[in-house]
């Protein structure tokens, strides 16, 4: 069967898109990469500036639609909760370490960092979480890819920077000339990961049956019914991509765990639950796992345990202090 990935420029994002077209190509499939450019690639702006919502992914999911190409590969955190009418999140393979990296030449962790210490990272999510643990850092906008960042930790006057971990190791610490001792990762109790980080989330025309039964041998179980709890909770909140909210979902010993923060913009308001469910042993399964609506029925309690802690007014609140275009 001949596939064509659409994919970002992006290295990471090539990365990701050749690791699906090897997995397709060893089950015998053709693969050709369709690359394709986001508004999320040209804008330099802040993300709240410029809409935040579908930055990286809507250019992709109109190829779908215009069948320019079979398959969307996504960074999974980066793709909306409302479905897009047509298309189906087809496939969720092996996600990787979902914890989110402090970089820095001179500091080895958070406690080392110096009052007032500069901070780059473009995310509400970390910054929020940043904030509530050291109030007094100085955070700053920082855009583009991971390159891009990397090499504005020298050339511009940071401290340190946040970014995902699983982007470092998915392009590689040497490739990115990287020293293993400048790296703090951090502990999820520490920072609290995106919905659906760290995850690859392969979209597909709903009604392209072939190319779905094609995606079925990359999805991973655990992964999928970790992410749905993740991304039915952000859906419910409706607190989109912009809104502090960090959300983790684990299953250990048939236990489905979800746990989830909300914080004001300046990290002095933390809202925080957890909250755990069995999950049966056919779940566990690739057709378990697609069928399976304990995810779904775990996101809803969380989401109304949120609520009732007050969870709506402060993600109301992000939406009024978002910076103007």
């Amino acid at each position: 069967m001949h596939l064509r990935i659409g994919t970002r420029h992006s290295p990471l994002a090539l990365w990701q898109a050749h690791w699906v077209a090897d997995q397709l190509n060893s089950a015998g499939h053709q693969v050709e990469l369709v690359k394709i450019t986001t508004t999320g690639d040209t804008t330099t702006t802040p993300l709240g500036q410029g809409g935040g919502v579908g930055l990286f992914t809507k250019e992709i999911q109109k190829a779908l639609l215009d069948e320019r190409c079979d398959i969307a590969v996504h960074s999974l955190k980066d793709l909306p909760t409302q479905p897009i009418p047509g298309l189906t999140l087809a496939a969720v393979p092996n996600r990787e370490s979902p914890n989110d990296c402090l970089i820095s030449t001179k500091f080895r962790s958070l406690s080392d960092l110096p009052l007032n210490a500069r901070i780059g990272t473009g995310s509400p999510r970390r910054k929020a979480q940043l904030l509530h643990l050291r109030p007094d850092l100085d955070l700053q906008d920082i855009r583009g890819n991971v390159e891009t960042r990397l090499a504005k930790l020298t050339s511009q006057p940071f401290d340190a920077i946040i970014l995902a971990y699983a982007g470092l190791q998915r392009l590689g610490l040497e490739s990115l000339k990287l020293n293993p001792e400048h790296l703090c990762v951090l502990p999820t109790d520490v920072m609290l990961p995106a919905v659906g980080q760290a995850a690859l989330g392969l979209e597909t025309c709903t009604e392209d049956t072939k190319t779905r039964e094609a995606l079925l041998p990359l999805i991973d179980p655990a992964t999928l019914i970790c992410v749905r709890a993740e991304r039915e909770l952000l859906r419910l909140l409706q607190a989109g991509c912009l809104a502090p909210v960090a959300a983790h979902a684990t299953i250990a010993n048939q236990i489905l765990i979800l746990r989830a923060k909300v914080f004001s913009d300046d990290g002095t308001k933390l809202i925080s639950t957890l909250h755990q469910v069995p999950i049966d042993q056919t779940a566990l399964s690739q057709a378990g796992a697609i069928n399976d609506e304990t995810p779904i029925s775990l996101a809803a309690h969380v989401a109304q345990s949120l609520k009732s802690l007050g969870a709506e007014e402060l993600i109301a609140t992000t939406r009024l202090n978002l910076p103007k275009a």
